[in-house]
């Protein structure tokens, strides 16, 4: 696999090479390349090799997901963390000591911490949809005890907003985190997903026997990071030895890929990201149709300066989109790229910690001054 390093050039033509851009620069490649790669089923995969950052158990066993219990106590308001469904594995959340979303959460004080563990999609799951995810959402939601508090990352903010507009009640407070909700503010990725003709991803499903194959298209992208890449996703110089430690962690989670059910990924490429139903209002999730004004949840949206995956602009703007009060809107952005808002040690240092803080504030003197 070709490793790439140094800043590559941006603009419309440019796809960015981040893992979670996969889906849509396969497509690219796929078109490019005239579907040359052979036809076969895809391999399935087993768990991940990688331990856990934090001590966890299965809660749940779903058909979608396993719920992972990384809880340090009984009781207390619950926080659910909904990784991104896309390339790789829910360890996304929980990397690294210092670069893990669950991890400082905890020592922000949230003792009850859940994460939903996607499952690598096997053939008999290729018929699974949007709401076949967000059925199980549901499950695992009430096993946990509603209302929770949803957290949301990328693919998962979009989930976790869909699930927030479909069962309001169930929600105490919602985060997004580089989530992409309105896609009519471009990206390189909505630009992508846009002009790219529909066969194509038809085509992608077809030759994976009605899955995206994780493994496949991360060879066929063939686009890995380099190390100056990972060490700014990260925020770590990586030149020392447990630089060198995070470095193979990060290669072997990488390659340690998730298939998609072909159902579930076309409806993703087709309603989100080239029609934009959610933002437009006219998605339906679980038989009844989602408005977004029915979020009035709190909700607090975290930004990437230099995301290229998801724009500042765009992981901002859900919030005009919902019925929130402005006052119980929080927003903040930071200096990184998208894995770092999930993986970089300077994110975990300056904004997961104020996320934790929002999370357990009660909020009544923000009622009071907006009275």
């Amino acid at each position: 696999m070709a490793e790439k390093t140094g800043k590559q050039p941006s603009g419309p033509g440019h796809v960015p090479d981040d893992p979670l851009l996969w889906p849509f620069a396969a497509a690219r490649l796929a078109m490019d390349a005239c579907f040359w790669w052979l036809e076969r089923g895809p391999p399935e995969q087993g768990d991940s090799s990688l331990p856990w950052t934090t001590p966890n158990f299965v809660a749940l066993e779903l058909a979608t997901m396993r719920l992972r219990d990384c809880s340090r106590t009984r009781s207390g308001q619950p926080a659910l963390v909904c990784a991104p469904y896309a390339l790789h594995r829910a360890l996304i959340a929980d990397f690294a000591p210092g670069h893990s979303v669950v991890q400082s959460l905890q020592n922000g004080g949230i003792d009850r911490v859940y994460l939903t563990d996607w499952r690598s999609a096997t053939p008999h799951m290729r018929y699974l949809s949007i709401d076949s995810y967000l059925g199980d959402l549901n499950v695992a939601i009430d096993e946990i005890g509603a209302p929770v508090d949803l957290v949301g990352l990328c693919q998962g903010g979009w989930l976790s907003l869909l699930y927030a507009a479909r069962f309001p009640a169930k929600v105490r407070r919602l985060v997004l985190v580089g989530a992409p909700v309105d896609l009519s503010i471009d990206s390189a990725l909505s630009q992508l997903a846009r002009n790219a003709p529909e066969m194509v991803y038809d085509q992608l499903v077809a030759r994976g026997g009605g899955n995206v194959s994780g493994e496949e298209m991360l060879q066929v992208w063939s686009k890995a990071p380099g190390r100056d890449d990972i060490a700014v996703a990260l925020q770590k110089n990586l030149a020392d030895e447990a630089g060198a430690a995070l470095l193979a962690r990060f290669d072997r989670w990488n390659t340690e890929t998730l298939n998609l059910p072909g159902s579930y990924y076309l409806q993703i490429v087709n309603w989100i990201f080239r029609e934009n139903r959610i933002a437009n209002g006219n998605f339906t999730a679980l038989g009844r149709a989602i408005d977004l004004k029915h979020v009035k949840a709190p909700v607090f949206l975290l930004a990437g300066l230099d995301d290229e995956v998801v724009p500042a602009a765009q992981a901002l703007a859900a919030a005009k989109l919902l019925g929130t009060s402005p006052a119980f809107v929080a927003a903040a952005s930071e200096p990184c790229t998208h894995l770092g808002l999930f993986m970089g040690a300077q994110t975990h240092t300056r904004a997961w910690p104020r996320i934790a803080e929002w999370l357990r504030d009660d909020l009544s003197g923000v009622l009071a001054r907006s009275a």
